[in-house]
């Protein structure tokens, strides 16, 4: 062989080296991530997922992609958006609600299901047991419907004259009924009656709202549902505008100017899905995960906006509140 040629050839291997060796490293792991609501109103919640996967060790762009898929509040939606994260070959998918939930679970039993939800996950047919989920699902309950029967003591210790009380909920969402009965039968207890008023769109929150001042409902309480929490602003707003007293889910609402919320810390809930789907992509299976369930809640009181319903708050209730905002 020519001096020449030997050169070349070593040139040539040296340039091909590098490539091949690119070329044969692994590709990142891909991370769905399934929500009812849109990305926009998510963002902050969202950040909580990753700072999950960032505890275990996982940063986007860094050794994981993460694909989103957002129903925008459509929850029909969610099925088709699930099948397309399976046909993305994702690692793992983690949700958001029992209808996303329900969603990744009927579209995938290879690829793990991490979800968090508000409801009994074993009544819903997501797990077969707490302690040990069988097949590709696990996640988080905060079990939001267990907290309406103080939701409305708390309620009924504000407004205490009020004997008839609104019940905003979104009937496309799969936890409805066994909300609407966890209601009925708090208010049973309290001797107070329920009026359900539905609404799974902008225009048919004013209806509902419109449909309790005609029926002369004296106070509210909101479902904890990923619509009706997307849009604090425009329930508070109707609730001022009505001066309805309502108790809401997050603190989200008291904070937009909402009377009071008892209910769940979605950020620290979500950071939980977060480090499921980090442990898993360490190799980690759903079924050695047990089911967790949030039992960290908080409640914040609006005391401005109690006055200007013209409302005392009882000085116990004060005591109590984990948030009062003047």
């Amino acid at each position: 062989m020519r001096r020449r040629d030997f050169i070349k050839g070593i040139a040539g291997s040296a340039v091909a080296c590098p490539l091949l060796a690119r070329a044969q490293q692994p590709a990142m792991p891909v991370v769905g991530f399934l929500s009812a609501r849109s990305r926009e109103d998510f963002a902050g919640l969202f950040a909580a997922v990753r700072a999950g996967l960032a505890d275990t060790g996982f940063a986007e762009d860094r050794n994981i992609k993460i694909e989103s898929r957002w129903a925008n509040d459509h929850y029909d939606r969610l099925p088709s958006l699930a099948r397309e994260l399976v046909a993305q070959r994702v690692a793992v998918i983690l949700t958001s609600g029992v209808a996303a939930g329900l969603a990744a679970k009927a579209a995938t039993s290879a690829i793990p299901v991490v979800f968090m939800i508000g409801f009994d996950p074993v009544e819903y047919g997501l797990v077969s047991s707490l302690n040990r989920p069988t097949g590709n699902v696990t996640g988080l309950a905060v079990l939001s419907n267990t907290l309406e029967p103080k939701q409305l003591q708390l309620l009924h210790e504000v407004v205490p004259t009020a004997k008839l009380v609104g019940f905003l909920a979104n009937p496309t969402n799969p936890g409805v009924e066994s909300d609407t009965r966890v209601m009925q039968s708090a208010a049973s207890t309290t001797g107070q009656e329920i009026v359900v008023v539905n609404a799974s769109n902008d225009g048919e929150i004013d209806t509902a709202f419109e449909a309790l001042t005609q029926q002369h409902a004296q106070a509210l309480l909101i479902m904890a549902d990923p619509f009706l929490n997307s849009r604090p602003d425009k329930i508070v707003g109707l609730a001022a505008r009505y001066a309805m007293p309502t108790m809401y889910p997050l603190r989200e609402f008291p904070k937009a100017g909402g009377l009071m919320s008892y209910g769940t810390e979605l950020a620290n809930a979500l950071r939980q899905v977060g480090i499921y789907g980090g442990k898993i992509l360490k190799g980690a299976k759903p079924a050695d995960l047990p089911v967790q369930q949030s039992v960290k809640v908080e409640f914040v009181l609006n005391l401005k906006t109690a006055r200007t319903l013209g409302l005392t708050v009882p000085t116990a209730l004060l005591t109590t509140a984990d948030e009062v905002i003047e």
